[in-house]
């Protein structure tokens, strides 16, 4: 039987090695979306049988035409996967409410906005499933970066009370919550170089894996690396500690160095 997967952000990075992932399942067939079209359609090239839809997800048409585009190509979505994102470093006093805003705009209220639209797809489909990659920075958030870690609280918070609303229709939420990950966005190069926190890093291939255990494999949630949840943990059973640790320029893994501009 057909299985039919929407990948956002796929054009590269996390995006791109979890359509790969997902490509290898039985009955297979992909939706690509991301706003790089030549890219898209190269991946599609590789992976054979995948459907590419070209769309910024800030644009208001974006989730009609994802979900009309899904529906008159398979008429049925067993996996979202919401990946696209971004994020741009700024303390609030310097940067403001303007950069709080694009980050809830494209991390937050587009993957949203995507899930409203395609819901009535995943739940004719049922047993079917949303995963929204977080971050560790949803848990711990950093100074510097409190912009991005807003946006991800806030899809982790939707995401946990989403998973209760809709169980009962036969939707599974599920989330994946990298910490630092290799990518053409977050080359990571700083971290990599040094043999005391290269085990920080990971790859997109292990947050793929983490996106099918997250999703058809109905876990409500992954650290990538696995030790990262011991930061979420900490947060809550000891706050002083990792508020002094973060203060003091410590636990560095906790928030995703900075990257270009959207290259979703």
């Amino acid at each position: 039987m057909a299985r039919v997967f929407l990948v956002t952000g796929a054009s590269s990075g996390i995006g791109e090695a979890t359509a790969r992932r997902l490509a290898r399942e039985p009955g297979a067939q992909l939706v690509l979306v991301a706003r790089r079209e030549d890219r898209l359609r190269a991946l599609a090239g590789e992976i054979g049988d995948a459907t590419v839809i070209c769309a910024d997800l800030l644009s208001d048409d974006a989730p009609g035409r994802i979900a009309r585009g899904v529906e008159e190509a398979h008429g049925r979505l067993d996996l979202l996967v919401n990946n696209a994102g971004a994020a741009w470093r700024g303390q609030f006093g310097d940067a403001g409410w303007e950069n709080v805003r694009r980050h809830m705009e494209l991390n937050f209220d587009a993957t949203v906005r995507l899930t409203e639209a395609l819901l009535p797809l995943l739940r004719r489909s049922a047993p079917s499933a949303v995963v929204n990659i977080a971050s560790t920075a949803g848990r711990v958030a950093r100074g510097n970066s409190g912009a991005y870690s807003a946006s991800k609280f806030a899809l982790v918070g939707w995401s946990d009370a989403l998973h209760l609303e809709e169980r009962r229709h036969g939707v599974h939420v599920g989330m994946v919550l990298p910490g630092f990950v290799a990518t053409e966005g977050f080359p990571q190069a700083e971290l990599r170089a040094r043999v005391i926190t290269r085990w920080m890093v990971s790859k997109p291939e292990r947050v793929a894996d983490a996106i099918v255990a997250a999703g058809p494999g109905g876990a409500p949630e992954r650290y990538v690396p696995r030790p990262y949840w011991l930061a979420a943990a900490l947060r809550i059973l000891a706050p002083r500690l990792v508020r002094r640790a973060l203060s003091g320029g410590g636990a560095v893994a906790m928030t995703p160095a900075t990257g270009p501009d959207r290259t979703n």
